[in-house]
């Protein structure tokens, strides 16, 4: 009977001790970010609980009960007392995530929240939710690098009518002056782009497929503008009203694992586009959509593409370049082991005529087409009507690689080879090696078509690409320095 008395005070004092002190065992592990300016946490306390400054109440446990199952830690980032970044959850800010409330207000104030924090931190959009924001700058300089976590849905409002009046209707998300961005997670960024494409100023969808005249604004879905050091990675991005993603003005972009999907019939679905920005890398991401694949504009540099797979698009394009008798330098830029399928064209230049300036330095290496109807092209009369006037200046093509590209085409009434130079600026420097295209149906379609260009055939082609000249010209025409 004593021991058993003794056994019931130690057991009675420990209940006690716990019930004192557990919660400020856990307290010590919260970490609540305030929004600024207010006094209470931006994370809500349950309902019903008491000021902020008291700890929680614990119940005791009962002895009897099995021990609890510890779940492992939703957020792949340490809380700041294991030395990790903060999380800045915009439910935490007011988000609710219901697909119709307008979360906008929250997401500024959880990015201005961890843009202006010391040590920077996670912008976190949880998986339980479906996060609908009007268009949107988010704004640095940051004071330190910050991470936008997309686990959920985000999208912005259901089609034109939808849209607000006072915002854009040229952009939805842009990042701007940012250095050391990270935007990646396991969610979706939803563009609910059905009825922009549907407008009727869109490509025949007018009545009886005609095109009909007017604004006809979309915004491209996600824009990066002036910003250093981006790293994109494992999102998912669907159903943009135009271009799914826009590089402007950046240096050093790094997209891996990136998935972009729209429906062949979406006009101008750009899936990356890159301009006026150097260094970038796009390696291991699947691309489908209605235009181009990746499309490379003026002022674009040091571009390296590798593993990427491009089904119903319009291909790899550099271009289209020299729009409205303009300048465009282009330089240094490589695709290799890509796969393109299903697609209008494959690899692409395309410049208008009248434009001015250079492309060079091009590199297009173990690709592998599948019933593709334009393997390989050079179009510099690339024009959308019929009333572009003929030129005489033209962008400067020269050192274009063509080695292992191999595959089937579609058409059975052109050449897969196309290349179309300028009248008064040839394409020089040219190189096809171990090209092999076939028709995936049919009969062989020789007799490539070449105008105006110069280079040479190193191994033998399938079809046979006798029409290069050899050599260089005589005159390279008008060309504009300063590239």
């Amino acid at each position: 009977m004593k021991h058993s008395s003794i056994f019931t005070l130690v057991v009675l004092a420990s209940i006690l001790w716990w019930s004192q002190n557990v919660g400020k065992l856990v307290e010590g592990r919260v970490h609540y970010h305030k929004k600024k300016g207010g006094s209470s946490p931006a994370y809500s306390p349950a309902p019903g609980s008491g000021d902020d400054d008291q700890p929680p109440t614990f119940s005791p446990p009962d002895p009897r009960s099995p021990a609890p199952v510890v779940q492992p830690d939703p957020y792949p980032y340490p809380s700041p007392a294991q030395g990790g970044p903060c999380i800045y959850d915009v439910t935490a800010f007011g988000a609710v995530g219901d697909g119709s409330n307008d979360d906008t207000a929250a997401f500024r104030d959880a990015w201005k929240a961890a843009c202006t924090a010391d040590s920077g931190g996670v912008v976190l959009v949880p998986s339980r939710g479906r996060f609908m924001i009007t268009s949107t700058i988010f704004s640095g300089p940051c004071k330190s690098e910050l991470v936008l976590q997309i686990d959920g849905i985000v999208m912005p409002p259901d089609g034109p009518d939808c849209w607000p009046k006072s915002d854009s209707k040229k952009q939805w998300l842009v990042f701007y002056r940012l250095d050391g961005m990270t935007l990646n997670g396991t969610g979706t960024i939803e563009g609910n782009g059905q009825k922009w494409w549907d407008l009727p100023c869109k490509p025949h969808r007018g009545p009886h497929g005609t095109t009909l005249s007017g604004p006809c604004d979309s915004p491209a879905l996600i824009r990066f503008f002036m910003s250093n050091n981006v790293r994109v990675s494992g999102i998912r991005i669907q159903n943009s009203p135009q271009f799914h993603m826009k590089f402007d003005g950046c240096e050093g972009v790094h997209i891996e694992k990136l998935q972009i999907n729209s429906p062949q019939y979406s006009p101008n679905t750009d899936g990356i586009h890159v301009e006026n920005t150097k260094g970038v890398g796009i390696y291991n991401s699947m691309i489908a959509n209605g235009d181009d694949c990746i499309s490379i504009g003026p002022g674009s540099s040091d571009v390296d593409i590798q593993g990427v797979v491009c089904d119903h698009s319009h291909g790899i394009s550099i271009g289209s370049l020299g729009v409205h008798n303009s300048q465009a330098c282009v330089s240094n830029i490589t695709v290799r082991g890509a796969m393109i399928k299903n697609s209008d064209n494959g690899v692409r230049i395309k410049t208008w005529q009248g434009g001015s300036g250079s492309v060079s330095d091009i590199f297009f290496e173990d690709i592998q087409m599948e019933n593709t109807t334009y393997c390989i092209i050079i179009d510099q009369y690339y024009c959308l009507s019929k009333a572009c006037r003929n030129e005489t200046s033209a962008v400067y093509l020269s050192g274009v690689s063509y080695k292992n590209i191999k595959g089937t085409y579609n058409n059975l009434r052109s050449p897969p080879i196309h290349f179309a130079c300028s009248d008064t600026v040839p394409c020089t420097n040219i190189t096809m090696s171990e090209v092999e295209l076939l028709p995936s149906q049919g009969v062989l379609v020789d007799n490539p078509f070449c105008w105006n260009a110069y280079g040479v055939q190193e191994t033998l082609t399938i079809p046979p690409i006798d029409c290069l000249l050899d050599g260089m010209p005589q005159t390279i025409g008008e060309i504009v320095a300063g590239c």
